[in-house]
């Protein structure tokens, strides 16, 4: 045998011997593997409470309630029921429609501000507005701004998803009242005065209706 050939025998030797030893050490694979990804978990949802877990993460909540308070715990209630429910955007809201409805019961019409108003309370209002009108008195006012607004307390029925809002206003306006004869016999036309109220807004959580309801005035 010619020793080119004795060398292509030997190399082939060597070959089917690695070949043997490489299946003996890392197995055979039969049709597609996939490839093996990462195990992907899923991400957390917005306002997830863990039993016992504290609210002390909701900066919103607790720039306007003692953390751990009912306040506190009943707003926190219902953002679990409306995620996109904030503390700061509903003080503004309400701020805007204090404004709105007390000018509209001081002019004496109600029709802008009726969606706003149980009706409880737009009854109350209308009494009012009908006994001036009886006795020929007409009031002049003038809204100077909103010195204050702020939470007061907050109540929430997980049964019903029923909240109940309460906030503190300090405002400042210009108010008269006259007589049939022009006479001011209430208020002063020429100073300011300060108006304090406390006001109770209603609205069912998770509800299409968007609009928060005056429920009691004080």
């Amino acid at each position: 045998m010619s020793n080119p050939m004795l060398q292509l025998l030997v190399l082939a030797a060597i070959a089917i011997f690695l070949i043997l030893r490489l299946r003996g050490v890392l197995g055979t694979r039969d049709g597609f593997e996939a490839p093996q990804l990462p195990e992907e978990r899923p991400a957390p949802r917005r306002f997830d409470v863990i039993d016992g877990a504290s609210d002390a993460s909701d900066g919103d909540i607790h720039d306007h309630a003692e953390p751990g308070s009912p306040n506190a715990k009943a707003l926190l209630a219902m953002k679990q029921v409306e995620p996109d429910f904030e503390v700061g955007p509903f003080l503004s809201g309400a701020k805007s429609a204090y404004e709105m409805i007390l000018m509209a019961f001081e002019r004496g019409d109600l029709s802008e501000v009726r969606d706003f108003l149980a009706p409880p309370v737009a009854e109350a209002f209308e009494s009012v507005i009908a006994d001036r009108q009886a006795r020929n008195l007409t009031t002049e006012a003038q809204f100077l701004g909103t010195r204050e607004t702020a939470l007061a307390s907050a109540e929430f029925n997980a049964a019903t998803r029923q909240a109940e809002v309460s906030v503190r206003f300090v405002g400042e306006m210009i108010i008269a009242t006259r007589d049939a004869a022009g006479q001011v016999v209430d208020g002063d036309p020429k100073a300011a005065r300060k108006q304090r109220d406390t006001w109770t807004f209603a609205r069912q959580m998770g509800s299409n209706d968007p609009n928060w309801q005056l429920v009691a005035t004080a």
